[in-house]
């Protein structure tokens, strides 16, 4: 088994899974046991200031929207730059926190790059495998830039990307093909 951590997971038209429908999943974690990912391009209709202010009934620092990381119930969780509260290193100075003290730290200082999601995406073991063997999923290597860039169009691009690279070497794809 190769692990797809630190990848992004690329919804494919074949997936009949109505909840992974054009998303695009940051892969957190992935081993024998199973795997772990947020849904990068779901954002909800509520501020994390508003979140704050509902559930804890104060404000706080963070900025930007909530998004739903996918159908597994969870509190929140945070995908940031800020090594110093990092509980899992998904890439090279990018970090996923769950530990309530820690998303209370990231949520009262205002440094780094920081996306906060409620819900996960989950896979028993074995079941990520199987979902690759029947096309549901294209992968493509993860970059920082793109997990906190916009969300609007990313599932169209990755989903060219990854298609073009089944028949191009990667290597020669621009990073803007306009460029080209």
């Amino acid at each position: 088994m190769k692990s797809v951590k630190g990848q992004f997971l690329v919804a494919s038209p074949q997936l009949g899974d109505s909840n992974f429908n054009q998303t695009v999943v940051l892969m957190i974690q992935h081993d024998k046991k199973g795997a772990l990912g947020v849904v990068l391009n779901r954002p909800m209709e509520v501020t994390v200031q508003q979140a704050c202010e509902q559930v804890l009934g104060s404000g706080c620092e963070a900025g930007g929207v909530l998004h739903h990381g996918g159908p597994c119930e969870a509190m929140l969780m945070v995908v940031h730059t800020n090594q110093s509260v990092g509980e899992i290193e998904v890439l090279p100075g990018l970090y996923f926190t769950t530990a309530k003290d820690r998303v209370e730290q990231l949520l009262e200082s205002n440094t780094g790059d920081m996306k906060f999601f409620v819900g996960y995406s989950g896979w028993e073991a074995g079941q990520l495998e199987e979902e690759f063997e029947t096309g549901s999923w294209l992968t493509i290597p993860a970059t920082t830039g793109r997990v906190f860039g916009p969300s609007e169009s990313l599932w169209l691009k990755l989903n060219t990307e990854a298609n073009l690279s089944k028949w191009v070497d990667p290597n020669w794809i621009p990073e803007d093909p306009s460029v080209n």
